[in-house]
């Protein structure tokens, strides 16, 4: 009894740990406060998530030498700047770009935004050198579920530019999260712990891509 109690009261701290301490600054690692907390283009495609994400990071380097790496995303396309061999290990075929691709520059509305070669969600707003917004569904075996109702849960993620004074932008990514399942709640929180792991690989991995490029330039 007492080998189980100890057990259970060590699950308990761990549990009472990442709640407390460790989520929320996954959950918004990088931004600032005001970031958190303020109002992002796409907030209103999802007006009552039951998870928000926000992380950040600022690139020494103005809004429009930012935002071509932002809009050729995508899988087939710029790639996610992350950790490509661990999506590859799951058959993504992600190769991130190291250049811009000028025939990558023009995201729109209604477009496909592939995670996979199998599984895409859709661009829901484009505003050029400031945000691109896409949705959709996944279902927990990776499909594509957009437009089913059965998905466990809806989901749109911003790429947001804020230009700076003093020449530099932060790069603000939001992830919005709505239930549509009783198992979504599990569901979630593992992806989230995931897209933590991954969206911090890709804000660093833009950053660095176009600091690189803006020094190549000069």
């Amino acid at each position: 009894m007492r080998v189980l109690a100890r057990a259970a009261s060590t699950v308990l701290g761990v549990t009472v740990l990442h709640l407390v301490v460790l989520r929320p600054r996954l959950l918004t690692w990088g931004a600032a406060p005001d970031e958190v907390f303020s109002s992002l283009p796409g907030d209103d495609l999802l007006p009552r998530p039951d998870l928000v994400a926000t992380r950040a990071i600022s690139i020494d380097a103005p809004a429009e030498a930012v935002w071509p790496w932002v809009a050729q995303m995508g899988q087939g396309r710029g790639g996610l700047y992350s950790y490509d061999w661990l999506e590859n290990l799951v058959g993504c075929q992600m190769a991130s770009a190291t250049r811009v691709v000028q025939e990558w520059q023009h995201p729109a509305v209604g477009d496909d935004f592939r995670l996979h070669p199998d599984v895409a969600l859709e661009v829901a707003m484009v505003e050029p050198r400031h945000a691109l917004v896409v949705r959709g569904a996944v279902s927990a075996t990776g499909q594509d579920g957009s437009g089913d109702p059965s998905m466990p849960y809806d989901f749109t993620w911003a790429f947001v530019l804020h230009p700076r004074s003093d020449g530099r932008t932060r790069l603000v990514v939001r992830e919005r999260y709505r239930y549509l399942s009783r198992w979504a709640l599990p569901l979630v929180e593992t992806v989230s712990v995931a897209s933590f792991v991954m969206t911090e690989r890709m804000l660093r991995g833009i950053r660095d891509r176009v600091e690189t490029q803006v020094a190549s330039d000069r």
